[in-house]
Parts: structure tokens; C-alpha cells; sequence
């Protein structure tokens, strides 16, 4: 009887080797001493790198890009098979991420119905709630690293979940497009600079008042004693919803 042919090892599985190797006594001298917290500053610069390559819309630089990104990925998915107290690898990786895009989508691989987007969108945070007991505020699991316009508007946008910033709010400023808000944004950190003011630390500033506030209005809320009359914040400054966002 002959033994049936083995598959041959995907692009992947070769990837995966590769880095063992390179890992492994007699391999890279470099690569054997890296660690996770070593790898941050690159796993950051491929990120960046691959934005870049959308953005700019070279397929091929996509291509590139997604390697490298897969790589730091497989990388940490290397050293946390070698570590004591982490001991998973790539497989597992793969397979707690495919348990999770399973159950946050009932209505592709459950009994659930068909949904529209915006259902789909209100359930993931439901399930989010049932993955993750231990958070008790919206603003749990985010980052605090990211740059300061992109905490922005993840932190504005949980504020909008939860009902303490209105969505349909008058826009403070009148932008119809982000052709239209890039040169705006270009212009205040133009004038900031002038000043000599890091709009960066500014923006991050703000950002930290604000999600004190949000907090405050969680606790309140939670205990019985917030109204929305009676914020902890200044009064004459909340005409864009519950949050006290400054007037323009």
C-alpha cells in the first residue's frame, strides 16, 4: 500500500520555519536575543510603513509591507513558544483569533439573522462586554499610545456609544470633506509651532481632561447621582452633548 503523498508546507509554514531558524542555536546571533518589548519600536515602524503603502496605493509596496508586518507577528508568535509562562505560538495565535471573528460574528457562523451594519456594529459591543467582564468603563482597552488624533477620535467616538457626546450635534467648525480638514489641521499645528507649542502634548492634554470627564459621568451614572444638569465639568461649555467640548 502506498502511503498517501504529505501536502507540501504553505508560504506560511515556510515563514514560520524561517524565523525558528534564524532562532535557533547556530542561527542569527541577533535574532536570538530579541525580545517582545525589543521588537516594539520596529513592529511600529512596519505599521507605520504599511499605512504609508496604502495610502499611497502601490500594490507591490502592499505586498511588501504585509510581509513585514507578518513577520514581526510571527516573530512574537516565535518567542512566546520559547518563553516560560507564555508557551503559545502562531497556531494558537490563528486559532484564538479565528474563535473570536466566529463569535463576534453570530450572523455569518450562528443562528443569528441577517443584520444590517449598523446592528452588526451595536452587537460586537455586546459581545465585547461578555469577552471582557473585567473593563467597567467604555474607554477600557485603549491604547493610551496611539497618536494623539487618532485617540482623539476613538475616544470621542466611545463617548458618542454611551450617549455623552451627541452624534448630531451642530458641527463646530463647517468641513464638509477631509480635503477640506487637512489644511485646517496643517494651520493650527502651524500657528502652535510658531508659538512654540507641541500640539501633540496639547492635544493629549486635552484628551486626559476629557476622559476624566467621562469616567465621572460613568461613576455617576453607575451610582445614581449624575444628571445631566449637574456635571462635573463646566456647564456653559457642554453645548455639544454632555461632554464639555470647547466652544469656536
Amino acid at each position: 500500500m502506498t502511503d498517501s503523498p504529505q501536502p507540501s508546507p504553505s508560504s506560511v509554514d515556510d515563514l514560520v520555519a524561517t524565523v525558528a531558524r534564524l532562532r535557533a542555536p547556530g542561527g542569527c546571533p541577533w535574532d536570538a536575543e530579541q525580545t517582545h518589548e525589543s521588537l516594539v519600536q520596529y513592529l511600529t515602524e512596519e505599521t507605520h510603513e504599511l499605512i504609508e503603502a496604502i495610502e499611497s496605493g502601490s500594490s507591490d509596496d502592499l505586498l511588501e509591507e504585509l510581509g513585514d508586518v507578518l513577520y514581526q507577528v510571527v516573530f512574537h508568535a516565535s518567542i512566546a513558544a520559547e518563553t516560560p509562562g507564555e508557551g503559545f505560538d502562531i497556531q494558537d495565535v490563528a486559532a484564538r483569533m479565528t474563535q473570536k471573528m466566529v463569535g463576534r460574528h453570530p450572523h455569518v457562523f450562528g443562528d443569528a439573522a441577517e443584520q444590517s451594519l449598523e446592528a452588526v456594529v451595536a452587537g460586537w459591543d455586546d459581545v465585547k462586554a461578555v469577552e471582557k467582564p473585567h473593563r467597567t468603563s467604555v474607554l477600557d482597552g485603549i491604547p493610551q499610545g496611539m497618536p494623539a488624533l487618532a485617540l482623539a477620535d476613538k475616544v470621542l467616538g466611545r463617548a458618542q456609544k454611551i450617549g455623552l457626546l451627541e452624534t448630531d450635534a451642530p458641527a463646530l467648525l463647517p468641513i464638509d470633506s477631509e480635503a477640506e480638514l487637512g489644511p485646517i489641521l496643517l494651520a493650527i499645528v502651524s500657528a502652535a509651532k510658531a508659538q512654540g507649542l507641541d500640539s501633540e502634548r496639547a492635544l493629549r492634554t486635552a484628551l486626559r481632561d476629557l476622559q476624566k470627564e467621562i469616567r465621572a459621568a460613568e461613576q455617576g451614572e453607575a451610582d445614581g447621582s449624575f444628571t445631566e444638569g449637574d456635571q462635573p465639568w463646566d456647564d456653559d461649555a457642554s453645548d455639544a452633548g454632555i461632554i464639555g467640548l470647547p466652544r469656536v
